[in-house]
């Protein structure tokens, strides 16, 4: 192994990634390691006064970025996410699918409602923001998509089967669209954590909390910046022959 290829294998300078769900979280922390990696980034998130403060943030870490106002369930916010991309760094090379909403309705009491926007945030959005980009990932020669599930896909998950349906979902869609991609140069992978300390977790009782952070085999939550490491690799050159794959990154809750 070349000592200065290994060097470069988690360096990202020149490419533009678009993170999802990136004013806090895991996207947030995300957001960050793609900046300290070299990276050109675009965060995207619902509302408008957090896009302009992480991308404040972003640039104050030396990175180029810009903070676009997006919608997950608004086909329309989608495309202009795309857009202002090109617009300002020149392309896409790398999509992640950070955004999610934790929506819980008991099996036997779901509302159309609740349906449509569990799935359109959860699957639909991710699905065509990828379609979207994909003229863009064509051109790039460092093309990657990166899906964030949860254990929730794997597990029982009871009182949370939407949201576990959706990632589930959006597991057998990342699996697809790597088979049909690789052809076109673009990988594929899917990452799934664990508990993390983020305010979705943070939403649940203490109780309820440490309830999911039991059933790890690390007995912990994960912080936030513990995915970045996992998401590097799965969007460098370090995981150039790494597709179609979900990488779990749970602490040893799903046994696979």
């Amino acid at each position: 192994m070349d000592p200065a290829k290994l060097q470069g294998l988690f360096d990202m300078t020149g490419r533009v990634v678009i993170v999802t769900g990136g004013t806090r979280g895991i996207g947030r922390s995300l957001a960050e390691g793609y900046v300290s990696a070299g990276a050109k980034v675009v965060v995207a998130s619902r509302k408008a006064e957090a896009c302009a403060e992480t991308e404040a943030h972003l640039r104050s870490l030396g990175g180029d970025a810009i903070g676009v106002p997006t919608h997950m369930g608004d086909l329309d916010d989608l495309a202009a996410l795309v857009e202002r991309a090109v617009d300002a760094f020149g392309g896409i090379d790398v999509v992640v699918n950070n955004a999610a909403t934790a929506l819980a309705q008991p099996i036997g009491q779901y509302t159309p409602d609740a349906w449509t926007k569990s799935f359109d945030v959860n699957l639909r959005g991710p699905v065509f923001l990828v379609q979207y980009a994909l003229p863009y990932l064509e051109q790039s020669e460092h093309a990657a998509v990166l899906n964030i599930l949860s254990g929730a896909a794997f597990m029982f998950s009871s009182f949370v089967s939407l949201y576990a349906a959706g990632k589930a979902a959006l597991l057998a869609q990342t699996r697809s669209a790597a088979a049909e991609l690789a052809p076109l140069g673009i990988r594929v992978n899917a990452m799934a954590p664990g508990t993390v300390d983020t305010d979705m977790v943070r939403a649940n009782s203490a109780e309820m909390q440490d309830v999911m952070a039991g059933i790890m085999l690390l007995k912990r939550m994960a912080e936030p910046d513990e995915m970045v490491g996992p998401a590097l690799l799965l969007t460098s050159d370090a995981g150039s022959f790494i597709t179609g794959q979900v990488l779990l990154v749970d602490g040893g809750m799903v046994p696979h």
